[in-house]
């Protein structure tokens, strides 16, 4: 290291002396410099400093001190241009010619929609279910498919939950929420969101979804007087084989082969869906309490096409609205 800073020191020293000598032969070095400049790409200029023509010692001391401050200021203000220089080239680079003047922080996809639909049996949820899943994609999930799979499969809690469906009441929270949340969970669900049908179908069941940390979007209440509905009930049937919903009067069967082989739910009696109405009247408003400033009630007596159009526009209004909160937060 001393060895390192005597020779600068005597670099300098001669360099010093060689100036002094150019000076007073009117050949200082900034002339000699600027006219280097034009052939050189990075030019490491020094201005000429008026000092006190000398050739003692102390002055070439000086003078060596006063050039080695200026070459370090020199150099950091160099370094700091470049890498401003550098820093600008990227960004230049980076950026095309219609990139707008802002920046979007953070881009997170959208939640999926997250729908339930009510209504009393034979109100119409079904054939609104298929609609809704085929313009939106959600996951159509029926609590009572669900249970049906459990008796038909003859499950302890199928067994125990028919008891209940065959007496008109509904099937206890710890057979029906278990089942409801666990195919919500699901990833299908999950990924493209859900319609939950005919379910919740009380307070308590509500309640407990909620907890669960289940909360829709929209809560759609199909709206059909009782007279309608026990007719609707009493007529409706079903294919075994394609599981496509008929009704005799309403929309019977295309032929006599599929007629022959429909069949009737064992709970679509006039008897049973008049208990199941009784049940379903009873426990209704508590459940509209729960998702009161969600809920859109739609008139179910329309033709389908007809019902199906005021719920598509609760679901549009819906998704435009997020749309909006969404930019708003983008920008």
């Amino acid at each position: 290291m001393w060895q390192l800073a005597t020779n600068i020191f005597f670099h300098f020293y001669h360099r010093g002396k060689k100036q002094t000598k150019n000076r007073e032969s009117g050949r200082g070095r900034g002339e000699r410099d600027m006219a280097s400049s034009s052939s050189s790409t990075v030019n490491f200029y020094q201005p000429s400093v008026s000092l006190p023509i000398s050739s003692s010692p102390n002055h070439h001391h000086k003078l060596l001190h006063s050039r080695l401050s200026f070459a370090a200021s020199f150099n950091s203000c160099l370094s700091f241009r470049l890498d401003q220089s550098r820093l600008g080239s990227r960004l230049r680079k980076s950026q095309s010619p219609n990139t707008p003047n802002f920046v979007v922080v953070a881009s997170a996809k959208a939640d999926p929609l997250k729908v339930m639909i009510s209504g009393a049996p034979a109100s119409g949820k079904g054939t609104q279910c298929e609609l809704i899943k085929k313009k939106y994609g959600l996951v159509h999930i029926a609590a009572g498919d669900l249970l049906r799979a459990e008796i038909a499969s003859a499950s302890e809690n199928g067994r125990r939950a028919k008891e209940y469906m065959e007496k008109g009441q509904l099937v206890p929270n710890e057979i029906v929420v278990m089942m409801v949340k666990e195919r919500l969970l699901r990833p299908d669900a999950q990924q493209n969101g859900w319609l939950l049908d005919g379910y919740p179908r009380s307070l308590s069941q509500a309640t407990a979804l909620k907890e669960f940390g289940f909360q829709p979007d929209l809560f759609i209440v199909l709206d059909v007087p009782e007279e309608i509905l026990v007719d609707r009930v009493v007529g409706r049937r079903s294919d075994p084989v394609t599981g496509k919903i008929y009704h005799l009067k309403y929309s019977p069967p295309e032929t006599e082969e599929i007629a022959a082989r429909l069949t009737q739910r064992f709970d679509d009696t006039e008897e049973k869906v008049k208990l199941r109405l009784q049940t379903h009247n009873q426990n209704v408003e508590a459940v509209l309490s729960l998702y009161e400033d969600i809920t859109v009630k739609v008139n179910g007596t329309l033709p389908k096409q007809d019902v199906f159009a005021q719920i598509d526009s609760a679901l549009s209004k819906l998704l435009e609205e997020r749309k909006a909160r969404s930019g708003s937060l983008a920008v």
